[in-house]
């Protein structure tokens, strides 16, 4: 039986797509929102098909759900980049956002691969109940995730300008629609900076867990 080429299973060949369609994206960032949130929502809409057809054919790989995270993290990075740039007086705070996305993620998957697990979205029901329960119920982890993507999405628009008028029950005058999606998407993307710092913590725990009990193999 010939060997299997685990890089052109169908779920990763997703993958690819939406490498490509992240680099395209960035070209347009700083100038064409309109171009850059379509290729952005194509990514989106393989990113939703790659774990089902993983399934489907049988073709769930380590390297496709470290593909799949690192084409997640890099499209937030640029986006943040971009951010930084269009609100300089939050640079630092888009490169701590950035920094915490990363690490947090990197380490949440280190620490389930080392596991034996195929994805970071596996998680050991004896861990932290707070991200038991935002892995294991899809409607919190989309809720989220969404509303994140959300806040950073809608910063990006505005820098174009505030958006159509948008009626709020707190002013006489009505809001542009991008500068409401900020505020009200605002609380819920700082909860989800909560959890992935929460995450970070618990990956590093889970870590050392494997450091101690490979030691302790060693010397026994």
């Amino acid at each position: 039986m010939s060997e299997e080429n685990i890089f052109l299973f169908i779920p990763n060949l997703i993958g690819y797509a939406r490498v490509v369609l992240a680099v395209v994206a960035c070209f347009f960032m700083a100038t064409d929102p309109w171009t850059t949130v379509g290729l952005y929502l194509l990514s989106e809409f393989l990113d939703a098909f790659d774990g089902q057809a993983a399934r489907y054919f049988q073709q769930s790989t380590k390297f496709g759900a470290v593909l799949d995270m690192v084409t997640d993290r890099c499209s937030t990075l640029c986006l943040l980049i971009v951010l930084g740039h269009f609100y300089p007086a939050y640079l630092v705070s888009f490169q701590l956002l950035a920094v915490l996305d990363i690490a947090s993620h990197w380490l949440h998957m280190y620490s389930a691969l080392i596991r034996g697990d195929n994805s970071h979205k596996t998680i050991d029901l004896a861990g932290n109940p707070v991200l038991r329960y935002y892995y294991t119920n899809r409607y919190v982890l989309f809720f989220f995730c969404s509303a994140n993507e959300l806040f950073f999405a809608s910063l990006y628009f505005l820098h174009f300008g505030t958006g159509p008028d948008f009626p709020v029950p707190w002013d006489t005058q009505p809001w542009g629609l991008w500068t409401t999606l900020v505020y009200a998407s605002a609380p819920f993307s700082g909860m989800k900076q909560l959890i992935s710092v929460i995450q970070m913590i618990v990956a590093a725990k889970n870590i050392g867990v494997v450091d101690v009990a490979e030691r302790s193999k060693l010397r026994s």
